[in-house]
């Protein structure tokens, strides 16, 4: 027994020796290091703060490194990190999740906060048995295959190459479930975009990836190859992206796979820079000219996607449809927000260029009432529209359609780790490493990309009901208020309110043409064509201007 205490005794001692002889090793490394550390730093002539401070000048970095995440877990409030706060990720963590996403004792939201948007409840709400689905509409009358959908939630353009393999798998497999679009992004159609039966809407970047030829010109044949997929329903011309709006797409040499080059026609390991244009379109007539080209040649619905900044542009391409004819406009416009998300973009243009969406998209919908083509042309609103609220805000001003990204993003478990340029991506999204895609479990992330579009649509007809109408696509912009800056709020049909000449100008088609165009269409909201056939327009004018508030807008 002695012996065996004696063992563990001379044991202990020989461990606690070279645990102590292997500390002092560490630490005489460690100030071997810091000798040499101070060398470099007062010697070197690049950086004022290790010249200045060596040795702890170096944990400056790190520091600013460990910031981003203690910020986000422990610092910031709920409501106050960007581009997205905890709140309103949290909200989409949960509905993609399908868990209760109730909460107690109050609200978190600061509600005197200027610009803030309020919806105003009406003392007699829709009741349960009464509220009625989102009926559908369709967009592209004048093609030979229009295309029909009551969704109010799509998915935004995401690449592939942007996203990863299986993060597109997911979101294919999941607006299939949801009855919701997916935008292909500029990067080309793949097979996983294919596989799962999605309504697609393809779209056809400044570069041209996967419609050019070997030259990199628009290729009519390369058109029709993609449009003989049915699931392809219409296509979207990229003019510009919220995040970098004058700037063409960029993906970075490291994401660029052999499978994805081949898909967009470019060579492995260099940078995939778009240019910060279509070649081809330099002024609004080449643009309906190729919109009509690719609609002629795929015989489907065409649109474009645009950030607004030129004011003045909007009347030279309405009234430059007008001169040609309602069959030459586009079938929709996607209008993106100065403030919409990429996987990498010059700062100058994210932070400080193009016009958000509180402002471009109301602009948008007043002209194209103005030039009698609110029925013809359908908006599309994207940006930073990722919670119920942000979708009825969208509907109340005028939206037909909602798309988001980086909500799909969150549904598919992104963290905001902001690594989306760096093929680092913690969570598989944006990255095409596979020690991260593991992480990205596809069915499981099909479920949740499906419960977020059904549970976001059931909350934004959770504040329809609210205000008192059957449908979300009934909301009209008196359903909303804007808080002042001194605490008062307006109602946004008075922050934007419509003219008489939005009125005039609606009768101002030719009437054969107005006939085909509704005769075309379901619409889920009535058209200001119809209600002024029936009376004289005189009195309708005068009512507006005896009126006390613009709480009763024509419809």
């Amino acid at each position: 027994m002695l012996t065996m205490f004696d063992s563990t005794e001379n044991f202990l001692l020989t461990s606690l020796q070279l645990m102590s002889a292997l500390f002092i090793f560490v630490i005489g490394l460690a100030a071997l290091w810091a000798v040499y550390a101070y060398l470099v730093d007062s010697t070197q002539k690049t950086q004022a703060i290790r010249r200045n401070y060596p040795v702890i000048g170096r944990f400056r970095a790190l520091f600013e490194r460990l910031g981003e995440f203690f910020r986000q877990y422990f610092f910031a409030m709920d409501r106050e990190e960007l581009p997205f706060n905890r709140a309103q990720r949290n909200w989409v963590y949960r509905a993609a999740k399908d868990v209760d996403n109730t909460v107690a004792f109050g609200s978190t939201r600061n509600l005197t906060v200027p610009g803030q948007v309020i919806f105003v409840n009406c003392p007699f709400p829709t009741l349960g048995e009464d509220a009625v689905p989102s009926e559908p509409i369709t967009i592209g009358p004048f093609a030979r295959q229009p295309y029909t959908t009551a969704g109010l939630f799509h998915i935004s353009g995401m690449s592939y190459g942007a996203i990863s393999k299986p993060a597109l798998e997911a979101l294919a497999s999941g607006a299939a479930e949801a009855g919701c679009w997916l935008n292909t992004g500029e990067g080309g159609l793949s097979p996983y975009h294919l596989e799962s039966g999605a309504d697609l809407v393809f779209q056809i970047g400044t570069a041209k990836y996967g419609v050019r030829d070997a030259a990199g010109n628009l290729s009519d044949e390369r058109l029709q190859a993609v449009a003989a997929h049915a699931q392809v329903r219409m296509f979207e011309i990229k003019l510009s992206q919220g995040a970098k709006p004058g700037k063409g797409g960029i993906l970075p040499a490291a994401k660029i796979t052999p499978e994805i080059a081949e898909i967009r026609g470019i060579p492995v390991g260099v940078d995939s820079i778009s240019p910060n244009r279509h070649p081809d379109v330099g002024n609004t007539g080449e643009l309906l000219d190729l919109i009509e080209r690719v609609r002629r040649v795929t015989g489907k619905p065409v649109g474009f996607k645009v950030v607004l900044g030129a004011y003045g542009w909007l009347d030279e391409l309405l009234g430059m449809v007008h001169a040609r004819g309602v069959a030459s406009a586009p079938d929709f416009i996607t209008v993106d927000s100065a403030d919409g998300g990429t996987g990498a973009a010059p700062m100058p243009l994210m932070d400080d260029m193009g016009l958000p969406l509180r402002v471009s998209l109301p602009m948008l919908v007043d002209k194209l009432t103005e030039y009698g083509l609110r029925e013809r042309i359908r908006v599309v609103a994207s940006g930073k529209l990722i919670t119920p609220a942000d979708v009825a805000w969208a509907l109340c001003i005028g939206a037909d359609f909602i798309t988001s990204a980086r909500g799909f993003m969150f549904a598919l478990g992104c963290i905001q780790a902001l690594q989306c340029n760096k093929n680092t991506c913690p969570t598989g999204i944006t990255t095409h490493q596979r020690k991260f895609q593991r992480g990205l479990h596809v069915p499981t992330k099909a479920v949740r990309v499906a419960a977020y579009v059904q549970n976001l649509s059931k909350e934004v007809g959770i504040i329809a009901h609210a205000c008192g109408v059957r449908s979300p696509r009934e909301l009209r912009r008196f359903h909303a208020h804007l808080v002042q800056a001194d605490g008062r709020t307006i109602g946004l049909d008075q922050f934007y309110p419509e003219s008489e000449r939005q009125i005039v100008a609606a009768l101002s088609w030719p009437r054969d043409q107005i006939e085909v165009v509704h005769a075309s269409e379901h619409r889920s909201r009535p058209s200001p064509l119809e209600p002024l056939r029936e009376s004289s327009l005189e009195p309708r004018i005068a009512a507006r201007k005896s009126a006390p508030s613009l709480h009763a807008p024509v419809e």
